[in-house]
């Protein structure tokens, strides 16, 4: 599939088969979130995944009641290892949030491809994924995916006109 359909493909999903991922298919798409850059090549990540339906069902409290997470046969919790984080973006602040989210959108781009849907979910609770995924302190969750065979086809959403959202030269 050509890159450009890939993007095009890729649309939220809100509603999981039961069916499981295959570990080769799986192990393409974190292959793919590792090969993701990151500032100063650092790779201050860590990528949880999670097979478990306990775990899968008490993540959905945490994470705001979205019964995706709990629905999907896999979740993914990318987290930024604190301490590995580049902290000079900008001058002034870290690269934890934009490391972890381009090496997730690589994931779920992968997962497009590989005729999976996958949902950013950046609605949750820190404390209460910490607390069910036993994520240490001096690493953050990020953000979350379920992962998995879409029960319905999901339809695209509005997107606004690049009029709209590019300029040229400066900013207007």
């Amino acid at each position: 599939m050509d890159f450009y359909d890939v993007v095009r493909k890729r649309l939220s999903v809100r509603s999981y088969k039961p069916d499981p991922v295959p570990e080769d298919v799986l192990n393409r798409i974190l292959e793919a979130g590792r090969l993701a850059p990151s500032a100063k090549n650092f790779q201050p990540w860590k990528f949880i995944v999670v097979k478990d339906p306990a775990v899968r069902q008490a993540l959905v409290p945490a994470c705001k009641g979205q019964g995706s997470v709990g629905q999907a046969p896999v979740v993914i919790c990318g987290c930024a290892i604190e301490e590995q984080v580049w902290k000079g973006m900008g001058g002034y602040w870290s690269a934890e949030a934009v490391d972890i989210t381009i090496a997730l959108e690589h994931m779920i781009l992968a997962a497009a491809a590989e005729g999976l849907g996958t949902c950013w979910i950046g609605a949750f609770l820190e404390a209460e994924v910490k607390k069910v995924l036993a994520i240490p302190e001096g690493v953050k969750p990020i953000a979350l995916t379920p992962l998995g065979c879409p029960a319905v086809e999901a339809k695209p959403r509005p997107r606004k006109p690049l009029s709209e959202i590019v300029c040229h030269e400066r900013y207007a």
